[in-house]
C-alpha cells in the first residue's frame, strides 16, 4: 500500500472507520514495532490534529518515550505516575476530561487540557507500553475514542496477528 491516508470528513466515528481500514493496510506485513508505532502516531495526528500523539514503551520498569508527533515530551515516566503511569499500573484505558483535575498529572506541555491513555498489550495481555494522546481542548475524549483507540492499540501492538 502507498503511504498515504485519505480521511473523509464526517463525524468522529466515520473518521475512525476510515482510518482503521487504511491503518490496517498500511501496517500489514511490517514486522518492526518502531516503524509501526511511528506511522500510527502520524496517522492519528493527521486524522484528528490533536496536540500530541505518541507511545511510551516499558523499559527497565519505566515508560520510555517512543515514536510520537507533536511538541517535545517527557523522556521517562514511573510506574503509577501521571496518567500514563496510572494507565500502565491499572492496565486500563484512562480518559481524563481535564488534566488539571487529575492528581499527579505530569505536564509535559502546558497546552494540554485533556488526555486519553490506552495500554498496549502483548499477546498475553501484559502491558508493554501505552498510547498517549493530548488535546488542547477540555473534554476532547469519550467512549468512542476509548473503544476505537483500544482497537488501534491492539492492531499496532500485535502486528499481523491483530
Amino acid at each position: 500500500m502507498a503511504e498515504t491516508l485519505i480521511i473523509e470528513g464526517g463525524d468522529k466515528a466515520a473518521r475512525y472507520a476510515s482510518l482503521r481500514g487504511q491503518l490496517a493496510a498500511l501496517l500489514a506485513g511490517e514486522p518492526n514495532r518502531t516503524a509501526r508505532l511511528a506511522n500510527t502516531a502520524a496517522a492519528l495526528k493527521q486524522t484528528f490534529d490533536w496536540l500530541w500523539v505518541g507511545f511510551y514503551l516499558i523499559d527497565d520498569e519505566q515508560l520510555v518515550l517512543g515514536p510520537f508527533q507533536g511538541p517535545v515530551a517527557c523522556f521517562r515516566i514511573a510506574h503509577g505516575r501521571g496518567v500514563c503511569g496510572s494507565a500502565w499500573a491499572r492496565n486500563e484505558t484512562l480518559v481524563v476530561p481535564d488534566v488539571d483535575a487529575f492528581p499527579g498529572h505530569i505536564a509535559c506541555s502546558s497546552a494540554s487540557r485533556s488526555e486519553i491513555v490506552v495500554p498496549l498489550r502483548d499477546s498475553y495481555g501484559d502491558v508493554i507500553g501505552v498510547l498517549d494522546i493530548d488535546s488542547e481542548r477540555l473534554n476532547e475524549f469519550d467512549d468512542i475514542d476509548a473503544r476505537e483507540l483500544e482497537a488501534i492499540a491492539a492492531l499496532v501492538a500485535h502486528g499481523d496477528a491483530a
